[in-house]
C-alpha cells in the first residue's frame, strides 16, 4: 500500500511541497504519495486525526497551523520545543504523535552544505523576532558564532526571544542580544539573516548603511522569482553574497523527509528544478 503524506496549510495553492516530495520519492524508490491539502482555519485538529487514521504517515504543516501543531503534538523533538512550533508530525512506533521542527537545519544546511558559508566565530544579526526567526534561533546558536543579535520594530518582542534563548546561548558559548533597528547604527555584521515577510511586499527595516562588514553575506528567508527587495539592499551595499530561501524550503522539507523515511535525499538538483520553473514562470 501506498504511504500517504501532505501538508496542511491555509492557503496551500503555492505551496511547493509535493514537486519537491514526489522529487525525493523517485530519486530515493520510496513508494508514497504527497498532496497539499487546504484545511479550515477551525479545523485543524480533526484534519489531523482524519489523514492519520486512514493511510497518512506523516504532514508536514504550515502557516497558520504551525503553533496549533506544537499543542497537537504529544511527543517534542528539542528543536521543535525550543521553536515553539511544529512543521512536521507522526505517529512513532507507540502510536503517539511527535512534532518536529525542521525549518532551523533547513536555514543552516543552506548557507554551510550548499554555499559552503561559515557561521561559527562570526557577528550574526537576525532581523525579525515572529515565528520564523525562533524557528531558527538554535540551529543558528549551534553553530557558536561569535555574537547573535536580534534586532526587531518592537523591541519587547526581540528582547523576549533574547530571554528566551539566553540558556541556549550560554550553553553554546555565545553573546546573544536583542535592540530596535535603530540601535543598529555603529554595529557591524558578518551574516545578516532577514527574518521578517516584508521584503515580499518591496520593503525591508530601516538599515544604517554601514551595517555589512568587510566580506558579509546576506540571506533572505523568503524567495520568489525577482530577486527579494532585501537581498537588492544586500547588493547594493556591498555584500559578498545574497542568497534567497529557496534552498532552506528544499532543505527543511529534505530534513522532514528524512525524520519520516530514514533516507536522506539529494536537494541539489530539486533546487535546481525550483529555480527553474520560478525563472520560467515569471
Amino acid at each position: 500500500m501506498t504511504d500517504r503524506y501532505g501538508v496542511f496549510g491555509n492557503p496551500i495553492k503555492h505551496s511547493k511541497s509535493p514537486l519537491i516530495h514526489s522529487a525525493f520519492a523517485r530519486q530515493t524508490a520510496q513508494d508514497l504519495d504527497y498532496s497539499a491539502i487546504l484545511v479550515a482555519e477551525d479545523g485543524f485538529t480533526e484534519a489531523v486525526d482524519n489523514f492519520l487514521m486512514d493511510t497518512g504517515k506523516g504532514l508536514n504543516i504550515t502557516i497558520p497551523f504551525k503553533e496549533q501543531a506544537w499543542e497537537l503534538a504529544q511527543q517534542h523533538s528539542e528543536r521543535a520545543r525550543l521553536a515553539g512550533a511544529v512543521n512536521t508530525l507522526y505517529r512513532n512506533a507507540a502510536g503517539e504523535l511527535c512534532g518536529d521542527n525542521t525549518d532551523g537545519v533547513g536555514l543552516i544546511t543552506d548557507i554551510t552544505v550548499n554555499n559552503g558559508g561559515e557561521i561559527a566565530g562570526k557577528q550574526v544579526l537576525v532581523l525579525g523576532a515572529g515565528g520564523a526567526v525562533r524557528g531558527v534561533l538554535e540551529p543558528i546558536l549551534a553553530q557558536r558564532p561569535a555574537r547573535l543579535v536580534i534586532a526587531n520594530r518592537t523591541v519587547a518582542r526581540a528582547e523576549t526571544l533574547q530571554a528566551l534563548f539566553q540558556e541556549t546561548a550560554d550553553n553554546y558559548g555565545c553573546e546573544i542580544a536583542a535592540c530596535g533597528f535603530d540601535q543598529l547604527a555603529g554595529q557591524q555584521f558578518d551574516l545578516v539573516i532577514n527574518g521578517t515577510a516584508a521584503s515580499l511586499q518591496g520593503e525591508i527595516p530601516p538599515l544604517p548603511d554601514d551595517l555589512l562588514a568587510e566580506s558579509a553575506w546576506c540571506y533572505d528567508m523568503m524567495y520568489g522569482a525577482e530577486v527579494t527587495a532585501f537581498n537588492r539592499w544586500a547588493a547594493d551595499h556591498g555584500a559578498e553574497k545574497a542568497l534567497d530561501g529557496l534552498g532552506m524550503l528544499v532543505e527543511q522539507a529534505a530534513e522532514s523527509f528524512s525524520v519520516w523515511r530514514g533516507v536522506r535525499p539529494d536537494t541539489s538538483e530539486v533546487i535546481q528544478e525550483l529555480r527553474h520553473q520560478l525563472l520560467n514562470n515569471n
